[in-house]
C-alpha cells in the first residue's frame, strides 16, 4: 500500500477540503471514497483538473 493511499484513508476529510480548495472543479461526487478505490479517486481528480497523477499524488503528499 502506498503512502497516498495510507494518507487518503487516514484522513480523507481533510485531504477531501484541500482538493476543493485547490481546485474548485472538482465535486463531491467526484471525491467520493469507496474503500479499496484510491486510485480510481486520483484517476477522478485527474480527468478533472488536467493535472498529472504525480501532481496529485504530490498534492495530496504535502497536506
Amino acid at each position: 500500500m502506498s503512502s497516498i493511499t495510507d494518507k487518503i484513508k487516514g484522513n480523507w476529510n481533510l485531504v477531501r477540503g484541500k482538493l476543493k480548495q485547490e481546485f474548485g472543479e472538482l465535486t463531491d461526487d467526484d471525491l467520493t471514497l469507496v474503500e479499496g478505490q484510491e486510485e480510481e479517486v486520483v484517476g477522478r481528480i485527474q480527468e478533472k483538473t488536467g493535472k498529472t497523477k504525480e501532481e496529485i499524488k504530490n498534492f495530496i503528499d504535502n497536506i
